[in-house]
């Protein structure tokens, strides 16, 4: 897996997460609060906002 097919989670200021590949990551940066990963698949991203939703670092959508 190359590093183009990561994907991030970031949090916006309105405290909601989205996931990000890598290559949308560093266009939007000015906007991000905070962010995890990389992760190597969109799936396993999934996983780890659920967590943060359920650890209160991020809103639902």
């Amino acid at each position: 897996m190359t590093e183009a097919d990561k994907f991030y989670i970031v949090k916006r200021p309105a405290g909601n997460c989205e996931i990000l590949p890598i290559a949308q990551l560093e266009a939007q940066n000015p906007t991000i609060i905070e962010q995890w990963g990389p992760y190597d698949s969109a799936e396993d991203a999934i996983a780890r906002r659920t967590g943060l939703i359920r650890a209160g670092k991020c809103q639902p959508q």
